[in-house]
Formats: C-alpha cells, structure tokens, sequence
C-alpha cells in the first residue's frame, strides 16, 4: 500500500500539473475570442467571463485524458531516471502490478470524465447556448450606447445614436461601405428595430432621413431622402460554436432513436474508457533507459494519443452519417486496447522465446558487440 500511495500521488499530482497548463492555454485561446467578439459587438462583456465558465466542463472532459497521458509519462519517467524503478523491480514488483496500480487514479480521472460528460458538460453548454441566444435577441438599439460610436468591424459599420427614448434612437448617423466599395453615410431623426415576418429578417429602419452615396465633390456623388430605410442586421452567428445535440441530456439521448443523437451518446459513454486506455498506453510508453532522458519518448508518444483521438472523432463523425455502426466506436477502442497489450507483453515474450533458442548470455554479447 505504500507503493501504490506513493505511485498514485506521483501520477495524480503530474495530471493535474499537465491538465492545469493544458486548460491554461485553451482558455486563453477561448477568452481572446470571446473579448474579440464583444469588441465587434456580438457578445456583451458583461457575458464573456460567463460563458467561459460554462464552456470548461466541455474542454476539461478531453484534457483530462491527455493530462492523465502525460502524467503518468512524466511521473514514470522520473521513477525510471532516478532508477526508483530499478529498485521496485529488484524487489520483486512486476510490470503487471504497475499497470494494475497504475489503474487505481486512471479509474479516478476515468469517473471524473464521465461525470463531466454525462452530466456537468451536456448542462454547461446548454447555458452557454442559452446566454448565446440572449446575446443573438439583442438588436440594434441594445448595442448602441447613447453618445458614444459603435464599431462593427467584421462589417464594416460605425453606427452613433445622440439619445435613446421609448425604444427608438434618436439623431441616428452610420456610416457603412457600399456594394461598389465606396463609402455610404445614413442620417436619420429617429431608428428602430423591425422583425420581418415572412423571412424572420431582422432590420434596422431609419425614419425621416438621408442618405449619401460616394465621395463629396465628385461626378456621381448622390443625396437622397427617404421616409424610412431599412437596413438588415447581421444573422446570428454565436450559437454556431455548439452543436445542439452536444447541449442535450443524457437522459433524453438514452431515449433516443435518432442516428445522430445516438453516435452522441455513445461518444459520452466512450469518454472514461479512453482514459483507462491511455493509461495502460502510457505504462510502457514511460520505460526510458537513464541515459535517454525523461522526455525521450514523449513526442511519439504524444502522436499515439493524437492518432487515437483523431481516429475516435472520425469515427464519430461516420457513425452520424449513418456510415458505420455504434460498435465502430467500441472496436477502435478495443484496438488501441491490443496496442497497449503488445506494448506491454510481446517484447517480454519475444525475449522469453529467443532466450529458449539462443544460448545463455549470447543475446547480451550480441547486445554489446562482444559476440
């Protein structure tokens, strides 16, 4: 039990290390896009912090795993560098009883993987879906700050409004290019926001207005005045990040036929074992001689995992379209399962078998260059 305590909060304490730096970096990545997206006026800035929250269930459910990954590759190849795992082999602890102790934090991280895939991350995407749709309902009128210029530069549109009163802008002036590429300025006393009902279109429409077209001074510069003017708002576009069936239940996929719903199901359920896989990859991934180093192989070890869940995603994508069967999921699985064992068991038995076949210590003075 000492060992296995000391084994265990070596791996523990790597995985959180590795999966801390891990969300660290995606959540950077996220905040930045999410701050991009409130500065273009997508998104509130009161609603980024919000929505980040949210969506780290989502990234920690796939970081685990790898951090669990490259725990164990770490812890273990500190153990092998400090020749620790010398002395536990001399003392007769076999590889098989540290993949089996290995095993005990793998079923930690495997449990807390599927907590956050059946429950915790389907629950936080649906909120983030939910402050999306909030965000998307606004229109025009809530973006405006009465006073102050608006920039929306994935459009390429100032929009500035003197006062807001009875839902209506007030003193309305935007500036926007037009289809020929030149500049298009919109006066108006008042503005407020229409809802098509034919198409759902939602438009801005300028009352008791003018309209100029191209530069001052020259040969096709146009003035035009109009009554009302409308023009369209951008299509939501926020919601895109998450995929509806990613927001549902767990419970409401068990009850469900759909091809779709079910490749999603199966995708959650799928989670926690590829933490247990990775973990008995890693047991013999993390056997470094000394004189290698600690960080010999954890490139290619790194690209095993990538092929692993780069093969998992595709297949999941296939089961959706109904292109391959629910048990394509379980069988690549099975097949990195075959992997770890060969990693794990045949280079001991093909020594077993050629040490029967080649005399004693010929296989040493070959090794050395003596024979």
């Amino acid at each position: 039990m000492i060992i296995f305590r000391y084994l265990t909060r070596e791996v523990l304490q790597s995985t959180f290390a590795v999966t801390a730096v891990l969300m660290l970096i995606i959540t950077s990545a996220r905040l930045i896009k999410y701050l991009a997206d409130a500065a273009a006026g997508k998104l509130d800035a009161g609603a980024v912090l919000l929505v980040l929250m949210y969506r780290l269930p989502g990234f920690l459910e796939l970081l685990l795993p790898l951090g669990l990954f490259l725990g164990i590759l770490l812890a273990y190849g500190r153990l092998y560098l400090d020749s620790e795992m010398v002395v536990f082999s001399a003392t007769g602890f076999s590889p098989n009883r540290l993949l089996l102790y290995t095993l005990g934090p793998a079923c930690l991280v495997a449990a807390i993987v599927a907590g956050l895939s059946l429950y915790v991350s389907p629950t936080g995407l649906a909120k983030a879906e939910q402050v999306f749709v909030q965000q998307e309902g606004r229109s025009e009128l809530d973006l405006v700050t009465p006073g102050r210029f608006l920039s929306q530069s994935g459009q390429g549109q100032v929009t500035y409004a003197e006062a807001l009163e009875e839902g209506q802008l007030r003193q309305v002036f935007i500036t926007q290019r037009g289809n020929s590429g030149k500049p298009v300025v919109l006066v108006a006393e008042r503005a407020e926001r229409r809802i098509m009902p034919e198409n759902n279109k939602r438009f801005l429409v300028l009352l008791e207005g003018s309209r100029f077209d191209g530069q001052p001074g020259q040969a096709d510069f146009r003035h035009t005045q109009f009554s009302e003017y409308g023009v369209q708002l951008p299509e939501p576009e926020l919601t895109s990040e998450i995929r509806d069936l990613d927001a549902q239940p767990t419970a409401f996929l068990l009850n469900s036929d759909d091809q779709r719903e079910r490749a999603t199901l199966h995708w959650r359920l799928s989670l926690p074992v590829l933490a247990l896989v990775v973990a008995m990859m890693a047991v013999p991934l993390s056997h470094t001689n000394p004189r290698q180093g600690r960080f010999a192989k954890l490139i290619p070890s790194i690209l095993v995992y990538l092929l692993y869940l780069g093969l998992l995603t595709t297949v999941r994508s296939s089961m959706e379209k109904g292109q391959l069967p629910m048990a394509a999921l379980w069988l690549t699985h099975l097949l990195f399962i075959v992997l770890a064992a060969n990693l794990m068991y045949a280079g001991r038995f093909w020594s077993k078998v050629f040490g029967h076949l080649v005399p004693h210590g010929l296989l040493s003075r070959i090794g050395s260059g003596k024979a």
